[in-house]
């Protein structure tokens, strides 16, 4: 997983994979504002953008995963989220097995679990090898309302191992 904030992608961006630069190219140059939620196409390509809105839960009520044959980009256009992280281990303990068809799979849990704060206009590329726990509240008692922008990009275009 790496992390960062989209308005500094020109000087990282020597440092990404020119998919994954392309892709926050056009995160940073898209207005999301008018666009409802649900699934598209990225203009020029196959890879599926979701845009969602939602409030943040408890830590507890998200559910730990990690995916197959997609990387995500996650990107956060309001609002502010925890996400929990931890690598992919045999120590993980399985809630759901995996689904070829949403690829997901579900655990109980992070081991060990890592959080960063995902606020306005920050976004993480999260990969295989990533388990992640999205949607977190910083306070469960104030949850926040979360505009966010997930681009699935088909792994076997940026890892060759897979």
């Amino acid at each position: 997983m790496f992390i960062g904030n989209i308005d500094n992608i020109d000087k990282d961006g020597g440092d990404f994979h020119p998919v994954i630069y392309a892709v926050l190219e056009y995160l940073r140059g898209t207005d999301f504002k008018n666009i409802l939620d649900g699934a598209y196409p990225m203009p020029h390509t196959d890879f599926i953008v979701k845009v969602q809105r939602y409030k943040t839960r408890p830590m507890d009520d998200c559910r730990p995963e990690s995916h197959k044959k997609f990387v995500d980009v996650q990107f956060v256009t309001e609002g502010e989220e925890v996400l929990g992280w931890c690598p992919l281990s045999p120590d993980l303990e399985i809630s759901t097995p995996y689904d070829e068809k949403t690829d997901v799979t579900f655990y109980k849990n992070l081991l060990p679990e890592s959080s960063v704060m995902l606020a306005d206009r920050n976004y993480a590329v999260l990969f295989p090898l990533d388990v992640h726990r999205p949607c977190g509240s910083l306070d469960d008692d104030f949850p926040s309302q979360v505009t966010k922008i997930v681009v699935k990009i088909p792994v076997k275009l940026v890892l060759e191992e897979f």
